[in-house]
């Protein structure tokens, strides 16, 4: 095509028009000349003024219910001395450096337990699922296992490992409370986690596990390639309950003198008399656990919503 003097090159006739998105320098830019009706616009403006207002409502009873509860107890006969005993701001500055250091336990005590619990968990819920009469004394073991520590209280094994293993005098055997208390934690722990595992490996369709097999998978190879996959990824919110509920309960170590958060509070609180140390403590374990308890709530919204809109889970 010849294009002479004071003649230009029609939009779009070499491929680089508007409608290409003005070539090379952005996205695609494609006017449909869609104009949103009336009564669209009136809907979308009814829907902005019901949430400006239900925020406003939402926001209005909180102040209300915060001002009635904050009046019933300043308002109460022992609240000059409850105010002096439990929140105690020289007690408070005293305490909090304190219960950061030994907080510090606490962490490291989730990180190697919590792993030590979905390894053994998911151990004694795979030895819970294995088919065939072979396996039945080990079925037996594993149902025994997760029937007895989730019955027994957590508080009742800690003192039976932390303080009855050292009474033993074995030979080998670490006495340290740190190490015991961990043990104790891992123990219970993983008989719930196993039960987790458990269910989302029965969750699977059987279909599953006859489709890796025809296309050659042996039994194991089909557990660990197709089941396990997507049994533990059904159970993620569940399991990061487990972890939320072992990161308060780290702090139960401290009945075997190991010096964590809550131990550190104690000491101060024999030494004063004052209880604002334990509100420290319990403050700091709420803002360790307040991120976590958030993760799972997205986590598992964002499940519920792909499993709603049939994908993958």
């Amino acid at each position: 095509m010849t294009v002479t003097k004071g003649e230009s090159t029609p939009q779009g006739a070499d491929g680089e028009g508007d409608m290409t998105g003005g070539a090379r320098g952005g996205a695609p830019v494609a006017d449909d000349g869609y104009v949103p009706s009336e009564r669209r616009l009136e809907r979308e403006r009814y829907k902005r003024a019901r949430a400006r207002r239900a925020t406003a409502i939402a926001a209005l009873s909180t102040l209300v219910t915060a001002a009635v509860l904050y009046l019933v107890v300043v308002d109460a006969p022992g609240w000059p001395r409850t105010k002096e005993t439990f929140f105690s701001a020289q007690y408070a500055r005293e305490a909090f450096p304190k219960v950061l250091e030994g907080l510090w336990l606490n962490v490291r005590l989730l990180l190697v337990c919590g792993a030590a619990v979905l390894i053994l968990g998911m151990l004694i819920a795979v030895a819970r699922t294995l088919r065939g009469p072979v396996f039945f004394p080990l079925r037996v073991l594993a149902a025994a296992y997760t029937d007895f520590f989730r019955g027994l209280p957590l508080i009742i094994n800690l003192m039976i490992v932390v303080l009855g293993v050292p009474a033993l005098r074995l030979q080998g055997v670490t006495v340290d409370p740190v190490l015991l208390g961990g043990t104790a934690l891992t123990l219970t722990y993983s008989a719930y986690v196993a039960e987790v595992f458990r269910a989302g490996i029965e969750s699977i369709h059987p279909s599953q596990r006859a489709a890796a097999r025809s296309l050659g998978l042996t039994n194991r190879q089909a557990l660990r390639h197709v089941v396990l996959p997507q049994a533990v990824r059904r159970q993620v919110p569940p399991l990061l309950n487990d972890l939320v509920s072992l990161q308060k309960d780290t702090g139960l170590v401290s009945i075997g003198g190991a010096v964590d958060a809550v131990r550190a509070a104690d000491i101060i609180v024999g030494r004063s008399l004052n209880y604002t140390p334990y509100i420290v403590a319990g403050l700091v374990f709420v803002a360790l656990t307040i991120p976590m308890t958030r993760f799972t709530d997205w986590v598992t919204a964002r499940m519920d919503r792909q499993r709603a809109q049939g994908g993958s889970i």
